[in-house]
């Protein structure tokens, strides 16, 4: 995800209205999804409206209707998955814009008030945020930052400043809603399903909507901060793999719907650019070492392998199993 300097803006007048859009599916993240309500029923700018969308959990929506109070609690009406509750919150949302956060991620204090600033100039069609990890257990020391995105956040290498990019992290971002729902909105044969770590499904929406519109701008707002919890468990080596090689198989899906050129751009730059400057980085003294340059490789190598699979899956047949035996 690259930034580019924004033009000259055409600005309008007023911010425009807001709601935003939790979803989530277990109850296991109970303590999560709280955290997250509340973090946006502190901001500094509140959103017109606060949408909770249970994917296919009964006992999750009973417990978050009864207890979550000035918080519109809905079912996902569409099929199992994280795009098809986007969808859901998207067709029941009142605001002009619609935002996302993730029910494991809690917003800055002034989070809303840094979206809604881009939207000042009117070819904006989305704003997204800066997603900082924070990790439960610790940073591994052999989990080289470049490789953030596994755990959902924002990695080195991503733009310090504002500006242009091809996709949002999908744990923080926002859209116009009225072009979000001309667009189709979010394909719900991509995307995570439960504890699936596929996804892609915002890239490939992102590509989408840029195509419709070639003189709209995506705006990147490092300012619109959020922090992304990354539980024990997602800092093993296991789900290091398994999350790479379904980045891999997700890629490969991306580029049979938006073709390989605008699918793989950003990633063409990440391996030319942001690989190499990771792993000189490691070699140089106090660098993470030989753990942390075996990691940069090994996730390089595991995700073109998963790419690879993918594009040979859709010649051959449907995919199987998203991770080698099988992801968790």
């Amino acid at each position: 995800m690259t930034a580019h300097p924004l033009t000259e803006p055409v600005l309008t007048g007023r911010p425009p209205t807001l709601t935003v859009v939790i979803c989530c599916y277990t109850m296991a993240r109970w303590p999560d999804l709280v955290a997250a309500v509340r973090s946006v029923q502190h901001q500094q700018h509140p959103a017109e409206e606060l949408l909770l969308v249970v994917d296919h959990c009964p006992e999750l929506a009973v417990r978050a209707a009864g207890v979550l109070a000035d918080v519109t609690v809905v079912p996902n009406r569409e099929r199992p998955g994280l795009s098809g509750a986007r969808n859901t919150g998207t067709a029941l949302a009142h605001g002009e814009v619609v935002a996302f956060l993730d029910d494991d991620a809690t917003a800055d204090p002034d989070w809303t008030v840094c979206l809604l600033a881009g939207y000042r100039d009117r070819r904006v069609l989305g704003v997204g945020g800066l997603v900082r990890p924070r990790w439960e257990s610790g940073r591994p020391a052999w989990f080289p930052p470049e490789f953030d995105w596994v755990v959902g956040c924002s990695y080195l290498g991503m733009p310090e400043r504002g500006g242009c990019v091809r996709n949002f992290i999908g744990a923080n971002m926002s859209f116009r809603r009225a072009e979000l729902l001309a667009a189709g909105g979010f394909r719900p044969d991509l995307g995570r399903v439960g504890s699936r770590p596929l996804g892609c499904e915002e890239t490939e929406l992102c590509i989408r909507l840029s195509a419709r519109h070639p003189d709209a701008l995506l705006r990147y707002e490092p300012s619109a901060g959020v922090s992304h919890r990354v539980p024990e468990g997602r800092t093993n080596w296991t789900y290091f793999q398994a999350r790479c090689y379904a980045e891999g198989l997700s890629k490969a899906a991306v580029a049979r719907h938006a073709g390989r050129r605008p699918a793989l751009a950003s990633e063409r730059r990440y391996l030319r650019s942001t690989v190499p400057r990771g792993m000189a980085r490691a070699l140089r003294p106090g660098g993470g070492g030989p753990r942390e340059l075996g990691a940069l490789a090994l996730g390089v190598a595991v995700t073109v392998g998963g790419y690879a699979t993918g594009r040979l899956r859709q010649l051959i047949g449907p995919v199987g199993p998203v991770g080698p035996g099988g992801a968790p």
